[in-house]
């Protein structure tokens, strides 16, 4: 038990230092040489976690962005009251710089995708598997708000989600590298009201 906890503990601590590398530097322009330094492994000691720097990303993902997404995006939309402001509520969050930690800001699920598209299909389709849970959570909540009154009852639950997750990505996208708190909570405005629009024809109950 203990040797597997320990296992564990130095993965993590891989996976998390791996992380940064990658954020800082881009995925391709990170060579093996680079990540054996950030880390302080010589390469025995690599290949005894990890098969590739491949194989060692695609652990990154699931050990770490995939907990990340989970946390801000998908756990927040486990209720049973109206999904509408907690979804505004929970990209808010998402977009929101961690003091200290660039990386925090926003995650960077977007700048991976973007790194990754035409250039690597398998890594691409494990990112695209973490926006495919995104966009299932988020059907799921919208028809219970619908079932609930929370929402018209002709809104297109499917078409709200991919909008969520494009306008989302797009926000993500404009904010890189930079703090502009103005068109954060510009963004977020207009979310709100697109959210009181799908929300007028609710009946009240």
């Amino acid at each position: 038990m203990q040797t597997t906890l320990k296992k564990r503990e130095t993965m993590h601590l891989l996976c998390a230092k791996g992380l940064e590398v990658f954020h800082a530097k881009g995925y391709h322009n990170t060579s093996l040489d680079d990540i054996l330094k950030e880390l302080s492994l010589s390469k025995g000691a690599f290949y005894h976690h990890f098969r590739s720097k491949e194989d060692f990303f695609i652990n990154i993902i699931q050990n770490l962005i995939v907990q990340k997404v989970y946390a801000l995006l998908i756990e927040p939309l486990n209720t049973h009251d109206n999904p509408l402001p907690i979804i505004a509520e929970s990209l808010e969050n998402a977009l929101e710089p961690g003091k200290g930690n660039e990386m925090a800001y926003g995650f960077m699920l977007n700048d991976f995708l973007t790194e990754f598209n035409k250039r690597n299909t398998e890594i691409s389709r494990y990112l695209k598997d973490i926006l495919n849970v995104w966009e299932v959570n988020l059907v799921s909540v919208l028809k219970r708000g619908k079932v609930d009154g929370h929402i018209a009852r002709h809104v297109d639950c499917e078409g709200v989600a991919t909008y969520i997750i494009a306008s989302y990505l797009g926000m993500r996208s404009l904010l890189m590298g930079s703090s502009n708190r103005q068109l954060k909570y510009q963004y977020i405005q207009q979310l709100k009201q697109y959210f009181k629009i799908i929300a007028e024809q609710a009946p009240v109950i």
